[in-house]
């Protein structure tokens, strides 16, 4: 015997719980062993608190009783199903994790979900980068130690370090390496060859180099051997550029993790759970991904509204600022829209479900976002772009080199011949190349860091030199993003701080952010008890404050109390909403005592931060959720030209699009969940610190202390670190187009010198070494 419950909304079966059951009329908890009615109905018992609820069931158990459960809408695709993409190369398209077959890049969802869990990737690579580091260690400094100090260890002790550098180099390649070879022989068939070819074909030739040296050192003529006679190894060059490739493939994939985490935060503004309401009034708690189009829903207060849809009864105040990214909540009345994961402030209203799962605003809002991020390419590209030709090309010359060697080079041929092949291919290690960007990366972003500029990955860094045009949001961009009182003008007796105070012992108990940015302003300790107090629906609140009837509310409001506002008053209050002020009227004793303005004040450091971005050069675009009359008076008091009011989510990102098919080089800078999608469709995505999590997330940038000037400090750091990349690729190239040839023995006729294993190694060193100090230049930078 099973009984039934109907708490989930589903036709869920669970077995007799001797605690409770629930009743599938009601919703009441009943204990089945004391319940005095039950019913039984398709092989199941079901228990009811009274019998008019068992009549109820008796008379139609399909009404109580969900349907077969329909097919969930998703806001994105779970694990099973799901299209995986390369952020790089976003035409690829895989039915499962794996490698981007052009990159080598690990692929990741087209579209995300709540569910976290990689695989277990991330902590693999972080795994596995902690274990090759510590085995490194020890091969450079055995390697390192006798270079740098001249110390030689005596029998049997240089032989036993000798095999330890072999093994745990070794143990670095083979195994910390295995998924580079993996990726660079894939990198061959098609052709495509990338960083993880060159990264595959270093570290493989000085490792296999490394290891038949040490076998059989006998196999060598004395042209391959050291100052001690002994045959050089390069083990420890294999092991460190296997070690410093897992910290940058561990750097990028947390980095990707981190957007992805943007999105599930997107995905989790969604309530869980919503209280669906039958045909007799009743109400039962339904997951949301059981929500239908036609349910009617009750949302009470403090509650998130579960999906979009129309108010059927009841009235209320909805804070939209996750839409609009405005701070003042909207009235909702019957037959007005309301859409999902935005707050039910102060009123239980029934809505009817209209748009679920992907159709939702919010689902739209997450695929703008997936789909602009996947549009980025990080810096690397260029280092790829240039492995299209130089991998094969010193290849070529390798083989060019052996041959001419052999046929024609000083005796012994192939001795010589093997030396200038090997010597070309552990000279042109990609490590200098490999190093050109991400070095320069680490140092920029921790300038960055310490003048309050965060940079996410180096896509950010290369594009903000090149932007002409800064979209701004006004809410907590070029505002403080929140009301707070701009002025109280009295009226008759009353002067200001009397009036302030009466206006705030009537709104002491409203939690509307305006009642509060008034409450704030006045002195709490001469706020009065209110009495009679009243809210009527979209006109204010009015009560008796020490005996005098007060109200406080729009001019609908003081029509309806008698309260006569003159020409003069209106005026003054047209003036203040010029302005971007929201106005409210304040009675007292049938008179009016006063204008009350709230308005979301401008930031302080905003004029000085325009002015500094337009001498710049950066043409200023403002958008707003707000009222045009509000953004038109921001915008003129900021003296910015080009203003788009009333603007959605999706609208803001269209407008970013459209900028940028004009040919313009577009930042955007904005702090809500709402600026999400503009923040993603921007070539740079600005933050401020003081915004939402999910807007920092989304961006590229994130400004610390939330102040615009800091945008110009970004872009004088942005524009050093692309010149000093392209510095420090111009040492890479400049470096491989000497030391190649050198290498191949073009000295060799002039001056007998053939450059040999072990000063090709010196010199790949030494190119890092030039690499990694031109990029330390940039910890000095003046901004």
């Amino acid at each position: 015997m099973s009984t039934h419950t109907h708490c989930d909304g589903g036709h869920r079966a669970m077995a007799a719980d001797s605690k409770s059951a629930v009743d599938p009329v009601c919703g009441m908890r009943v204990d089945p062993a004391t319940a005095k009615y039950r019913s039984e109905y398709t092989g199941a018992t079901y228990f009811f608190c009274n019998q008019g609820c068992k009549q109820k069931f008796d008379a139609g158990p399909a009404r109580y009783l969900d349907p077969a459960p329909a097919p969930a809408s998703p806001a994105a695709p779970a694990a099973t199903g799901a299209i995986w993409t390369c952020p790089m190369h976003p035409e690829v398209r895989r039915d499962r994790p794996g490698s981007c077959p052009k990159c080598g890049m690990a692929l990741e969802p087209l579209l995300p979900s709540l569910d976290e869990d990689d695989g277990g990737e991330l902590s693999r690579l972080a795994r596995r980068f902690w274990i090759c580091a510590a085995l490194s260690l020890p091969v450079l400094v055995v390697a390192m130690v006798p270079h740098l100090f001249g110390l030689r260890l005596p029998a049997p002790w240089n032989r036993a370090a000798a095999w330890i550098e072999a093994l745990l180099a070794s143990v670095v390649v083979l195994w910390g390496g295995a998924d580079f070879f993996a990726r660079g022989w894939r990198s061959l068939r098609p052709w495509s060859p990338n960083m993880y070819t060159l990264i595959a074909l270093g570290t493989g030739v000085a490792w296999s180099y490394s290891v038949i040296a040490f076998a059989r050192p006998a196999w060598f003529p004395p042209s391959f051997r050291a100052a001690g006679g002994n045959v050089a190894v390069y083990f420890e060059a294999a092991a460190v550029i296997v070690t410093l490739v897992l910290l940058g493939d561990f750097l990028e994939l947390r980095a990707r993790r981190r957007t992805g985490a943007a999105l599930r935060a997107l995905l989790g503004l969604a309530p869980k759970i919503a209280h669906r309401v039958g045909a007799d009034g009743g109400e039962t708690e339904v997951p949301l991904e059981r929500v239908q189009p036609g349910d009617r829903l009750r949302v009470r207060p403090g509650e998130k509204i579960p999906v979009d849809g129309f108010v059927l009864e009841g009235a209320s105040s909805v804070d939209e600022s996750m839409l609009t990214g405005e701070p003042m909540p909207v009235d909702k009345a019957p037959g007005d829209r309301i859409t999902g994961a935005t707050l039910n402030q102060t009123g239980s209203v029934l809505m009817r479900a209209e748009k679920v799962g992907a159709e939702t605003l919010l689902a739209q809002i997450v695929a703008l976002v997936a789909e602009a991020q996947r549009s980025k390419a990080p810096l690397q590209r260029v280092a790829d772009r240039v492995a299209a030709w130089f991998v094969p090309t010193v290849v070529a010359v390798a083989m060019l080199a052996f041959a001419a060697w052999a046929l024609m080079g000083a005796d012994p041929r192939y001795a010589n011949a093997l030396i200038a092949a090997v010597s070309v291919l552990i000279i042109a290690c990609p490590c200098a190349l490999g190093l050109a960007t991400p070095i320069t990366i680490m140092v920029a972003t921790g300038r960055g860091a310490q003048v309050g500029v965060l940079f996410r990955n180096a896509a950010a860094i290369e594009a903000l030199r090149e932007v002409d045009t800064l979209v701004v949001d006004k809410t907590g961009t070029l505002t403080e993003g929140k009301p707070s009182l701009l002025e109280g003008v009295p009226y008759g007796a009353f002067d200001r701080d009397a009036a302030l105070n009466l206006a705030a012992s009537l709104e002491r108990a409203s939690e509307h952010p305006l009642a509060r940015a008034i409450v704030a302003a006045a002195d709490a300790s001469r706020l009065a008890p209110v009495e009679d107090f009243a809210a009527p629906t979209g006109r204010g609140v009015r009560g008796r404050v020490l005996g005098r009837a007060a109200a406080l509310g729009n001019v609908a409001l003081m029509r309806d109390l008698g309260v006569n506002v003159d020409a003069a008053a209106e005026q003054r209050a047209e003036a203040l909403r010029n302005g971007g002020a929201t106005v409210m009227f304040l009675a007292a004793d049938g008179s009016l005592a006063a204008l009350v303005a709230v308005a979301d004040r401008i930031k302080p450091s905003t004029p000085e931060a325009l002015r500094g971005l337009r001498a710049a050069g950066l043409r200023i675009v403002m958008l707003t959720g707000d009222n045009g009359t509000t953004a038109a008076a921001v915008a003129q008091s900021l003296g910015i030209d080009v203003v788009h009011a009333e603007v959605s989510p999706a609208d803001k990102a269209r407008v970013v699009r459209e900028l940028k098919a004009r040919g313009r080089r577009v930042a955007m800078a904005g702090d809500g969940i709402n600026d999400a999608p503009a923040l993603a469709a921007a070539d740079v995505g600005i933050a401020m610190g003081s915004g939402t999590d999910i807007a920092m997330e989304s961006a590229q940038v994130t400004l610390v202390k939330g102040d615009l000037t800091a945008i110009l400090r970004a872009r004088a750091l942005s524009q050093a670190a692309v010149r000093n990349i392209r510095q420090n690729l111009f040492f890479a190239f400049l470096y491989n187009s000497v030391g190649i040839p050198i290498a191949a023995g073009v000295l060799y006729p002039m001056f007998g010198v053939l450059l040999s294993p072990a000063l090709a190694a010196a010199a790949m060193s030494l190119s890092s070494v030039s690499v990694v100090s031109n990029a330390l230049r940039l910890r000095r930078l003046r901004l």
